[in-house]
């Protein structure tokens, strides 16, 4: 068992050094966002989340919207990706006033590029879900740093402080 088993990502997680894998899925309005479209241009903070508007999903996703005035200068991009569809998103967007791109991988597709699509357990019970999961990508395309099994307290501050150390 690798590092990378021990910490969630499992074998197929892109890791620091990687060339983030491309990918397009449309967001709220049904609009493509793609990561080419910030290649070389801005890093991109691209965070998984299981699910629209779940108590640790929507703290940590207003979190982020309340940080991005203090990511401008970084000219960083937030996305934010889980599997329900354009109409969930835009409900949870509207909901709670976020500005930045929500992302609708509705047949987990990007997710399992990603390595976090991953079997999971709830009461005994075993399902496949999303592993919250963050990736810090330069406008390089690759990796800088990646957090697995996201505890929300305090991730949105220390993914601002990466970004801020390293881009």
């Amino acid at each position: 068992m690798g590092l990378f088993d021990f910490l969630g990502g499992g074998e197929s997680a892109v890791k620091p050094g990687d060339r983030a894998p491309d990918f397009s899925l449309p967001d709220a309005g049904g609009k493509m966002v793609g990561l080419a479209d910030f290649r070389g241009r801005k890093p991109v903070v691209l965070y998984f989340y299981p699910k629209d508007d779940t108590p640790g999903c929507t703290q940590e996703t207003c979190e982020f919207q309340e940080r991005l005035p203090k990511l401008k200068p970084t000219k960083a991009a937030v996305l934010g990706v889980s599997i329900l569809d354009e109409k969930s998103k835009a409900k949870f967007a509207n909901k709670h006033g976020i500005t930045f791109p929500l992302l609708a991988d509705a047949d987990h597709a990007v997710a399992e590029k990603y390595g976090v699509w991953q079997e999971k357990s709830r009461y005994g019970r075993k399902y496949m879900g999303i592993a919250r999961t963050t990736y810090l990508i330069g406008p390089d395309g690759k990796v800088v740093q990646r957090w697995d099994n996201v505890k929300v307290n305090g991730h949105v501050e220390a993914v601002a402080d990466a970004l801020a150390e390293n881009v």
